[in-house]
């Protein structure tokens, strides 16, 4: 049974956004109580808002309708929380601090965001939309006309790019606007890129903090399914710190994800094909097909660690390769390092690590059980 405190909270709080009058508060606002809410309290919770009647309870239904409209209903039968991997995924290199995290920013919404961090499922629970939508039913028509501009936006554009010189975290962000031209805001998706992908924080901000980020344009729909790709990769995994705002923003994050047109899910990233610089010796082409093959779709995430996990351990573990691609690595990698930054302390690894690299491809104790097969059938 949820706590008296606990209701008089949210109706004391109801009570003031009624004189504010701001969707964008309110969304906010019930997002957090959605954070906070145990799947075993969700429905005596809305039970009790219903039993009292008043405009806050009422005002109070409506928004967490609007906050959790893109939240996935579990299928007939299906347990109220999402399965968990038994760990981390494995990622081609470790984890490393020297990024900034995304998110140095203040939220656009008054209070405390709800959530202690934890991982990335804990406490998210499925309790479908549906639920929310059924106890709100018909309630907007009963409250201010401002109550009705809930979830309603049109998305204006989207960025895309890296939150720390490194790429060890990428940020996606996404624009819009209310339907009645106020209230512009983005929302800031912080992606974590060593642990696969996953989403470790998100902010609702006011539209100048872009200007202190180099981020790219790009198209609204990749950006959102990137989003929502993200927030689903944290569910099946356990034990990854996240941030502790990303609980009281992921209900409003996903449904505004949700509502962008043209939703593209496992969207390529076009980072690989634009490198153009691609050094004219033997071997190089065999070269990045190898390199292009370790980053994989977090082509933005390029270290000093990564570098060096690279070519000391990845290629003399996973690669065969001839003598001419072996020997043009080292301008490869460079090449591709002066395209990702050209930060000095990632061409320094790649000139103390490179050296080593055909002793290294050389020593068969180093082969993985992939690459030992394949050589058996050369």
């Amino acid at each position: 049974m949820v706590s008296t405190e606990a209701f008089s909270t949210a109706v004391g709080q109801a009570r003031d956004l009624l004189r504010w009058r701001s969707p964008l508060r309110t969304e906010l606002w019930a997002a957090r109580i959605t954070a906070g809410l145990a799947p075993e309290r969700v429905r005596p919770f809305l039970a009790e808002l219903a039993a009292d009647g008043g405009p806050e309870a009422r005002l109070t239904l409506v928004a967490l309708a609007a906050v959790n409209a893109g939240r996935p209903s579990p299928p007939t039968g299906a347990p109220d929380a999402p399965d968990a991997a038994s760990g981390p995924l494995a990622s081609d290199g470790e984890a490393v601090d020297d990024g900034q995290a995304a998110g140095d920013g203040e939220a656009v919404s008054d209070g405390q965001a709800a959530g202690d961090g934890g991982s990335a499922a804990d406490g998210e629970a499925v309790v479908g939309a549906g639920v929310y939508a059924d106890a709100a039913r018909g309630l907007d028509e009963t409250l201010a006309g401002w109550v009705r501009r809930m979830g309603r936006v049109t998305c204006e554009g989207a960025w895309y790019g890296k939150a720390d010189p490194y790429g060890e975290q990428v940020l996606a962000v996404l624009s819009f606007r209310y339907d009645n031209g106020k209230e512009p805001h983005i929302l800031v998706v912080g992606i974590d890129q060593p642990h696969g992908g996953l989403a470790v924080d998100a902010l609702v901000e006011e539209a100048k903090f872009l200007d202190d980020l180099e981020l790219a344009a790009a198209e609204p729909g990749t950006v959102a399914g990137r989003i929502l790709d993200a927030f689903e990769l944290g569910d099946r995994i356990m034990g990854v710190e996240v941030a502790d705002t990303l609980a009281g923003v992921r209900p409003l994050a996903i449904t505004r994800a949700q509502g962008v047109p043209g939703l593209v899910h496992g969207a390529s990233d076009d980072t690989l094909a634009r490198f153009r610089d691609l050094p004219e010796m033997p071997g190089a082409r065999e070269a990045f097909e190898k390199l292009a093959e370790f980053v994989g779709d977090r082509p933005l995430w390029w270290s000093p660690r990564r570098v060096s996990a690279f070519l000391t351990s990845w290629l003399p573990r996973e690669a065969i390769l001839s003598e001419a691609a072996i020997a043009a690595m080292p301008e490869v990698v460079r090449a591709w390092s002066r395209f990702s930054g050209d930060h000095p302390a990632v061409l320094r690894q790649v000139d103390a690590d490179a050296p080593r690299l055909p002793a290294l491809m050389a020593d068969d104790s180093l082969a993985g059980l992939g690459k030992r097969i394949a050589q058996n059938r050369l």
